[in-house]
């Protein structure tokens, strides 16, 4: 495995509603494996996005081995900052597919 991302994200936990995301698993991409799964808030991933640190989406594959998905982004919708992996001018964050922890 090469280098996807400075980190990889495998999870996500939504707020009460379930309509924002709250935290986020996050993995350390050590180039030829994956890091141990780490809980940051949302707060944190955005404000590490916009100082330059790059993260994509993973999930296990049908082997079970990390499959490389999409690279996530900060998109401001209105002003408010959302995570998104297709900027697709909504008012939420687009991680839905992958997994709740």
């Amino acid at each position: 495995m090469a280098k996807w991302a400075d980190y990889l994200i495998s999870a996500v936990r939504y707020n009460a509603d379930h309509t924002h995301i709250s935290q986020l698993k996050a993995h350390k991409d050590n180039d030829d494996t994956v890091g141990i799964g780490e809980v940051y808030e949302r707060q944190a991933i955005v404000d590490a996005i916009n100082n330059g640190t790059s993260f994509i989406t993973v999930f296990k594959n049908s082997s079970g081995n990390w499959a490389k998905g999409q690279k996530v982004y900060v998109i401001k919708v209105q002003g408010v900052s959302y995570l998104k992996t297709v900027d697709n001018g909504k008012e939420e964050d687009n991680l839905e597919n992958l997994p709740e922890f």
